[in-house]
């Protein structure tokens, strides 16, 4: 048992590994992905054009540019497995399918995080944004818990959706309805550590204890389900 469990664990390592090594030898995230995510919040901040209007928005704006860098890093991600069949003679190997969906599920979690800090710092400079230290501390286990449950999802959905025809929009089809909760979630913490609309910290723990179930419950699903789906 204990062996079965450090050779599944050894996968995930070596998965999420390969995946971050292809981003960094890469850079799509720094080069294409973080730029289009900070031209979409200036965009914002040109068309609502008042500081009381994108002080109050600003929580939702960078969850919106989150979810829409993520489809990109997500079918990324699934299209350098698909090219090469690598998913697919991994599969024929009968290399653990959970242990692979925790590594790439890892690995975009990395990648995610990553985006959220520019996209929170860009929110403080734009928007004007000013936190308290209690309303940092939750905001970075704000973006902490989130990105566990939207990395979950979108490896799951990633691979759902990595094997079909029109892939490119069939994923965010799949995908972003299953993450209206956890944009939600986070959209109404973030408010409260922001201070948003006269939001207080304490107002949002109980929305981060929510976004926790999500994060539990996507993570479990996607490690038993992630299989079979792929074989589908």
């Amino acid at each position: 048992m204990t062996g079965a469990v450090i050779n599944k664990r050894r996968i995930a390592i070596a998965v999420a590994r390969k995946d971050l090594t292809i981003e960094w030898n890469s850079r799509i995230l720094v080069n294409q992905v973080a730029p289009f995510a900070a031209i979409v919040m200036v965009l914002f901040a040109f068309a609502l054009d008042n500081d009381g209007i994108l002080l109050r928005v600003a929580p939702g704006l960078v969850w919106l540019a989150t979810l829409f860098s993520m489809l990109v890093v997500v079918q990324r991600s699934f299209t350098v497995e698909s090219a090469d069949g690598a998913l697919d003679a991994l599969r024929v190997a009968g290399v653990d399918m959970g242990a692979i969906f925790v590594g790439k599920a890892v690995a975009l979690m990395v990648q995610l995080f990553v985006l959220e800090l520019m996209l929170v710092a860009t929110a403080v400079v734009l928007y004007g944004v000013e936190m308290t230290l209690a309303g940092f501390c939750e905001a970075i286990v704000t973006l902490v818990v989130a990105t566990i449950g939207l990395g979950s999802v979108g490896t799951l959905y990633g691979g759902l959706a990595a094997g079909a025809r029109g892939r490119e929009t069939l994923l965010p089809l799949l995908l972003l309805p299953a993450v209206a909760p956890v944009l939600i979630g986070a959209t109404r913490a973030t408010e409260a550590a922001f201070g948003s609309g006269g939001a207080t910290v304490s107002e949002g723990w109980p929305w981060i204890g929510l976004l926790l179930v999500f994060a539990v419950l996507f993570s479990a699903v996607g490690t038993v389900a992630f299989g079979p789906l792929v074989d589908e």
